[in-house]
């Protein structure tokens, strides 16, 4: 069929009450369960970004150049885009409360680790381990929204996390960068490993895998698994997803985890209190525009990839523009740049929201794991080459990085924009088929995925 030139919004309860739920869907224990593994993501961010504005510190602490330094962000990286995959099947299997637990305290030791990690080689396996624990806390949050609110409602609270994920990302440009210069290194991550040991509490207490009385899970044999994961690959919504995730996402997440900081001050002259302030500012972007994005992504799901290729346009005018400038960009563009590379972060947000509309529920988990390797695929490939660029323009290491150096290393995120975009373009045809042919779109509006619905598409897969 051929959708509707006009899409119009559709409402459901606030709260759906079901007859084998133990607690509504939408009601207080299930915003009690969010807020609690929230709290953990928020921490997960924080870890993640930490290093953002620990990278100088961390290049002279360590005695490492510029590569080296991309490698602790890049172990980290490869490590959770490694783990996604088999994260989500074993998500399905075990739940999310088992696997944020084991996510919070696996990132906890390692960031006691790091606090005293005094050689290259320990700060590594470091930061493997704090990829390990994060990497199992994301989709973990996402089943939970999914399982505990109305699927009406499941687009904006994706967003939403993505939202208050960030205050994350602001306690590392700001507090974490204020306690490294005041308390120094060992006793600033050691708070940072100790936090993580509170929310850990809470989050037993707290959290519940479902609000059904009967706990529906995916029967996933470690046997299984290659199969299950088959499955939630074979369907181009899936596929889609995570091209949109890795397209909209890794100009903001390599920005912030870790060439942001360094091309504010060193490259472009800032200050350190104004290159954190950009990052804060990048940071208050998202939180502004998560919401707009859920909303639209509710309203209009045929247009999901649209909106992802409009981003993706604007983060590289945006790039273009300040790479071409002759000199240093003036503050006023900086943080032009700033807010609009921020933007793809809730764009990234949308390859969950087609995993869950392509995907049953008893799939989420694979699904979810395999749009999220979309992403941080491509901030490993941009951070780790950026690294090298530099090394090459600048063999002095950090404290000789300058504008030209950081133009020509910047450049090597149009790579990665372009094979996104390709991606995207010839996967949301082959999913727009499908939809049209099955007559799916009714349902697609609905928030629900449409894979319940319709009989051609389970058949065929």
């Amino acid at each position: 069929m051929t959708p509707p030139t006009k899409e119009g919004s559709h409402s459901l309860p606030s709260v759906v009450e079901s007859p084998s739920a133990d607690w509504p869907l939408g009601g207080k224990r299930a915003w009690a369960v969010w807020l609690s593994a929230l709290s953990i993501y928020i921490l997960a961010i924080f870890h993640r970004t930490s290093l953002g504005v620990a990278g100088v510190i961390a290049a002279d602490r360590f005695h490492i150049s510029s590569a080296q330094l991309a490698t602790f962000v890049m172990v980290q990286l490869l490590v959770y885009a490694v783990m996604q995959v088999p994260v989500g099947a074993l998500l399905d299997k075990y739940g999310s409360k088992v696997l944020l637990v084991a996510g919070v305290t696996t990132m906890s030791i390692a960031q006691f680790g790091f606090a005293f990690a005094d050689s290259f080689a320990l700060g590594v396996l470091a930061r493997v381990f704090v990829g390990m624990g994060d990497a199992m806390v994301f989709v973990s949050l996402l089943r939970l929204v999914a399982l505990w609110f109305p699927p009406a409602r499941t687009p904006l609270m994706t967003q939403l996390c993505g939202v208050f994920g960030q205050l994350g990302a602001i306690l590392a440009a700001g507090p974490l960068a204020v306690a490294l210069h005041d308390l120094g290194w060992t006793q600033s991550y050691l708070i940072a490993s100790l936090t993580g040991v509170v929310l850990g509490v809470i989050l037993v207490l707290v959290v519940r895998d479902s609000p059904y009385r009967s706990k529906q899970r995916t029967d996933v044999k470690l046997r299984a698994v290659g199969r299950a994961v088959s499955v939630a690959w074979k369907e181009p919504g899936t596929r889609l997803g995570l091209w949109c995730h890795f397209t909209s996402q890794f100009s903001a997440t390599v920005f912030s985890l870790m060439w942001g900081f360094p091309f504010l001050t060193k490259g472009e002259g800032l200050s350190t209190g104004t290159a954190s302030l950009l990052l804060e500012i990048m940071v208050v972007a998202t939180i502004a525009a998560s919401p707009v994005f859920g909303v639209f992504t509710a309203r209009y799901p045929y247009s999901r990839s649209t909106l992802v290729l409009i981003t993706v346009g604007a983060i590289i005018a945006a790039w273009t523009i300040v790479l071409l400038w002759p000199g240093r960009a003036p503050l006023w563009m900086l943080i032009i740049l700033v807010v609009i590379t921020a933007v793809g972060g809730p764009g990234s947000m949308i390859g969950f929201d087609l995993a869950r509309t392509f995907n049953p529920e008893h799939r989420l988990g694979s699904a979810s794991g395999i749009v999220n390797v979309g992403g941080f695929s491509a901030t490993l490939i941009s951070v780790l080459l950026i690294g090298v660029v530099l090394d090459h323009q600048v063999p002095g290491g950090p404290n000789d990085y300058n504008l030209s150096a950081f133009r020509v290393a910047m450049c090597v995120q149009y790579f990665v924009w372009a094979l996104g975009i390709v991606q995207i373009v010839r996967l949301r045809r082959e999913t727009r088929r499908l939809v049209r042919a099955d007559d799916d779109y009714a349902h697609l509006r609905t928030g629900l995925p449409i894979g319940r619905h319709s009989p051609s598409r389970r058949k065929a897969h």
